[in-house]
């Protein structure tokens, strides 16, 4: 949980600055300009000067106002909190990563040298979920292979459970985001409608503007729901091919302990 907090204070931090951020042309003080004369002053009337273009934060920061900041602020939020969690997530599935051939080399050549002493003394040093369940074999070889094995299954199920952990919540904020800007949306063309009445009758510049406003909340909504799915599915990606690694592993470690006679087949 730390971790996440600390992810998500820097996410909300980066987001804040970059979102409110003020443009550095705009604080630049203009100059007073000189006195011109009056064909000069026609000539200025007649043909202005281009505006410069926006950048990309003042048109976020623009359109983030337009589409309400009640509305927006918590699709925003979901978007910090998926990202924290999705973050936190990669950091931890890249470190319980293993080489598991190294891994097994290693405990053969441990049981060959010094028993399962040294292979424990291997298996409690190597950082990951593999090493955690050979761990728990290594620790009933004694008691048979059928233990071995349910030890492992066991105990695979927990790292297992370990490794999805808080996948719930980024699949929460997937759905969460589009559903407030849908939400957004709705609550937006009833203000528009009621705007429509109020003014007594039906203007192109009331109905537009209206729904340009409310349907900006489900652009963000879905912009939110998009970015966290890819996230979700590399995470999903990454999770299935640290099980099939565990799963491998574990069959490679049961023959390496029965190749080294350290338990029965019976």
């Amino acid at each position: 949980m730390k971790k996440q907090f600390a992810i998500l204070a820097f996410l909300g931090v980066l987001a804040t600055s970059t979102l409110f951020a003020q443009d550095p042309d705009s604080a630049t003080v203009e100059p007073t300009p000189e006195p011109q004369t009056e064909a000069v002053q026609s000539a200025s009337t007649e043909t202005p000067e281009p505006v410069a273009n926006e950048g990309f934060h003042q048109v976020l920061k623009h359109q983030f106002i337009e589409g309400g900041v009640t509305f927006m602020t918590p699709i925003l939020i979901c978007l910090i909190l998926g990202l924290a969690f999705s973050i936190e997530r990669i950091i931890t599935l890249n470190l319980a990563t293993t080489n598991t051939k190294k891994l097994l080399g290693q405990i053969e050549d441990s049981l060959a040298k010094g028993g399962v002493n040294a292979a424990l003394e291997v298996t409690r040093n190597t950082r990951g979920p593999v090493a955690s369940i050979f761990t728990q074999g290594l620790l009933r070889y004694s008691e048979g292979i059928d233990m071995v094995e349910k030890s492992i299954v066991s105990y695979g199920g927990v790292e297992m459970g370990k490794l999805e952990r808080g996948l719930i919540w980024i699949s929460l904020f997937i759905a969460l985001g589009p559903m407030l800007g849908f939400f957004g949306t709705v609550v937006g063309m009833v203000q528009a409608f009621a705007d429509i009445e109020a003014a007594g009758d039906i203007s192109p510049n009331i109905v537009a503007g209206g729904m340009k406003i409310a349907l900006i909340t489900t652009v963000g909504g879905l912009i939110v729901g998009m970015i966290l799915q890819v996230f979700y599915n590399y995470l999903v990606s990454k999770i299935d091919g640290i099980v099939n690694n565990m799963e491998d592993a574990s069959i490679s470690l049961v023959d390496i302990l029965v190749k080294h006679k350290l338990v029965s087949q019976k």
